[in-house]
Formats: structure tokens, C-alpha cells, sequence
């Protein structure tokens, strides 16, 4: 960013009085270089770089010498360097904004200050890894079509589980994620530990409070799902808990085939592991609901319906 700048945008920053909707960022520390830059002063020596023998004396004899003994090979000028740095710039802006799509990524730089042209953001984002990892997992066949969910409603039906997570900051390290049966809608709670109290808490915050009480809620026979607290709770609720046998596909497939699209996701945005995952879960999660294939719609669309 310096070098883009010192190349060509202290110019126009200083035409635009240094803001544009706002003020630039560090306005103040752009101002003092360019200010800095028009009292420097520069030096230009000169060496005679050819001058026949008869002139030469022993100090350009030795100067012939040294030049033999190091001859250095001139690489070719790289006359594409402004190219370069605005896609420098470029990338820049889309990793910074948390690899945004090419116009949100424009406007993120422009409220910067930083203007960038639409084929070089274009050509950073199908050049993104991470990127390509995330439109990967949104390629997922969708999850939640036909069988024994057809008979339900939006929000009757719902699948959860626990991941496990590399240990964040605040002592977090599991995921509670539930999933609707009929749309594939993805929710998803943070939690320190794989407990029955965190389980009904998630459920409350995440499900019950925002989409309604459930008819059924399906989940493995882990001892934070299969206890006295839970059957009470669901009791007191109306709720039918139905215990499924761990990692039998059949019966747990929409669940543990989301915990996998969701890990992708976090990895992706990760730069490729799970550290610091907390801080991407939101958007993760948002990424699985908003994914849609080439037939079908993503769950944001089937819950959402357009008029």
C-alpha cells in the first residue's frame, strides 16, 4: 500500500483534501510523507563510463579493472511493476475484508481510500485458495431432500451433534450444530464444554427462541444428549428425543455430512487450519446457509421464499 501510494495516489489524496465519503485512513501520516517528500533532496553523481586510454588515468585503469572482476549481469526491467502492485493492493483488500465477493471487496477499499479497478479484484479472487476451497464446500449435494423429512413442516424436525475444535482464548472448544430436517438450515453454538446444561442452552438460544419449538429432535446417544436433564427438558416441551446409533449413516447422514461442510468452511477461512476458528464461525455458518447448486436452492432460499 505504501508503494502504490508513493507511486501515484498522494497526488489525488492531496487533490481530494484527504477524504473522500470520509477521511482517509491515517490521513495525518500520509500528509507528513508527502509533505516530507517535496523538500527531498536529491543527489546525482557522475562517473565517466567511457573515456579513451590516453585520458585514462591510474583511477579509471583500476575502475576498468574492478568491472572486469565483477561483471554483473543486468536483469530485465520489469515493466509490468504497476500491474503488480495494484494486484498486491488487491489481494490486500480481499483477504483484509474476509474474502468478500468482487463488488463488496471494491467498496471496502473505495471507503478506504484505495482505488482499485474491477479486473484486478476479479483476477484475486479466482486466483483465491481460499476461495476455492469455500466454493468447493458449497458444491455439497444438498441434504435435506426427500425420504422420511418430507412428512414435516420448516422448523418441526431438527438433527444436532458436537465438533470438536482446537481450544480458543476463552476456553471454547466445541460447536453444538443443528440442523433443520427440511430445508438443511444450519445453527451453530459455541461452548467450553459437550455438556446436557450447554446442549439445552443451544437449543433454547438457537432453535427454539428463533424458529419455534420442535416436534422431534434427533442426536447420537452421547451421555450430554442421553441423560435425565435432557429427558426432562424435552418432556416439559412436548418434545420426542429419538436416539440414533453414532456414525450410523442412515440415520445421522445430514448431520455429520454438515459438521464436515462446516469444518471445510473454517479450515478455508482459516488459511488452512482451524486456529482462531471462533472468530469465522458466524460467517461460516452463514456460507453453508447461503450456498445453492446449479438445480436447487441453499437453505436461506428454501426458508426464505422469493414473493
Amino acid at each position: 500500500m505504501v508503494a502504490n501510494a508513493l507511486w501515484g495516489w498522494l497526488q489525488q489524496w492531496k487533490q481530494s483534501n484527504w477524504q473522500r465519503s470520509c477521511p482517509f485512513w491515517a490521513a495525518p501520516l500520509w500528509q507528513d510523507i508527502a509533505a516530507r517528500l517535496e523538500k527531498l533532496v536529491v543527489k546525482v553523481c557522475h562517473v565517466d563510463a567511457q573515456i579513451t586510454k590516453s585520458r585514462a588515468t591510474e583511477e579509471h585503469q583500476n575502475n576498468q579493472q574492478v568491472d572486469q572482476a565483477a561483471k554483473i549481469e543486468v536483469a530485465q526491467v520489469d515493466l509490468d511493476w504497476q500491474r503488480k502492485g495494484e494486484l498486491f493492493i488487491a489481494r490486500w483488500a480481499h483477504d483484509t475484508s474476509d474474502h468478500q465477493g468482487r463488488d463488496a471487496t471494491y467498496r471496502w477499499a473505495h471507503d478506504r481510500g484505495v482505488d482499485l479497478s474491477m479486473d484486478a479484484i476479479s483476477q484475486v479472487i479466482h486466483q483465491c485458495e481460499t476461495c476455492a476451497v469455500i466454493k468447493q464446500a458449497k458444491r455439497v449435494k444438498p441434504l435435506w431432500y426427500g425420504g422420511r423429512w418430507l412428512k414435516y413442516k420448516y422448523g418441526e424436525a431438527w438433527q444436532i451433534d458436537y465438533i470438536t475444535l482446537p481450544q480458543t482464548r476463552q476456553g471454547k472448544r466445541y460447536v453444538l450444530t443443528m440442523v433443520e430436517a427440511t430445508t438443511g438450515w444450519l445453527e451453530t453454538y459455541p461452548v467450553p464444554h459437550a455438556s446436557a446444561r450447554n446442549t439445552i442452552l443451544g437449543l433454547e438460544k438457537q432453535v427454539l427462541w428463533r424458529h419455534g419449538t420442535p416436534e422431534g429432535i434427533e442426536s447420537d446417544n452421547g451421555t450430554h444428549f442421553w441423560n435425565n436433564l435432557i429427558d426432562t427438558w424435552a418432556k416439559e416441551h412436548g418434545i420426542e428425543w429419538v436416539y440414533h446409533i453414532p456414525y450410523h449413516a442412515p440415520a445421522s447422514g445430514k448431520i455429520e455430512r454438515y459438521n464436515g461442510l462446516l469444518k471445510t468452511t473454517l479450515r478455508a477461512m482459516g488459511g488452512g487450519t482451524l486456529k482462531h476458528w471462533d472468530t469465522h464461525l458466524a460467517k461460516a455458518t452463514w456460507l453453508v446457509n447461503t450456498r445453492e447448486s446449479a438445480n436447487r436452492a441453499g437453505p436461506a432460499q428454501s426458508k426464505f421464499p422469493r414473493p
